[in-house]
């Protein structure tokens, strides 16, 4: 699977026109999962439009791709976030289906050591099984990222509501005990040094299978 993640800025008169546009490109188009959806309250850094495109291919998105690129130059948008990446095995967990998809784009400091980005991304992996409101989720170092970060990794979720997120996920022991290490300025074990984002819409269809 190849995917297309791009968090968009645009200003909210134009937001509805945008996602139409948007929307409209993915029509009988390639992608096997599209959504295109304005991002919920308490996303970080997250656009106020989300795309999240999923293609059996590579080729499939190339296909498109120029169409995609075109319509994110709209003036009404201020900003384009993302990332192309070739999808590991997504993990599918026996629980209620997500209506709520998530991703988190982050950048691990460059000279960090294999071993230790090794047992970051583990610890990211562990997560999950410990949210009961995750249904699914998929770990992946993207080929190409859009924007002023290199992004390293996304991160992505698929959740029962956004309260799954908020509350169960953000707050649980494991994430404030284990993973918050890698990413709070004031540990010493930090690797993820630069602003990270954060972004989640509704999705009624799923994501990342």
């Amino acid at each position: 699977m190849f995917s297309v993640t791009r968090l968009i800025d645009v200003s909210a008169d134009h937001l509805a026109r945008v996602a139409d546009s948007l929307e409209n490109l993915t029509v009988d188009g390639p992608a096997r999962h599209a959504i295109v959806a304005p991002t919920l309250a308490g996303s970080r850094n997250g656009g106020d439009l989300l795309l999240h495109l999923r293609f059996e291919t590579q080729d499939d998105w190339q296909s498109v791709a120029a169409e995609f690129e075109s319509a994110l130059t709209d003036p009404a948008i201020t900003r384009v976030t993302g990332a192309d990446y070739h999808g590991a095995a997504t993990v599918v967990a026996d629980r209620t289906p997500g209506t709520v998809y998530r991703t988190l784009l982050l950048r691990v400091e460059p000279d960090t050591d294999a071993e230790t980005v090794n047992r970051f991304e583990a610890d990211l992996c562990a997560l999950p099984g410990y949210v009961s409101s995750i249904g699914a989720w998929q770990l992946t170092r993207p080929a190409h990222t859009v924007g002023a970060t290199e992004w390293t990794h996304v991160f992505e979720q698929e959740f029962s509501d956004a309260d799954g997120i908020m509350g169960p996920y953000l707050m649980h022991p494991f994430h404030w005990a284990v993973v918050d290490q890698w990413f709070d300025p004031e540990c010493p074990n930090a690797i993820v040094r630069e602003r990270v984002c954060h972004s989640f819409c509704e999705s009624p269809a799923h994501a990342l299978r």
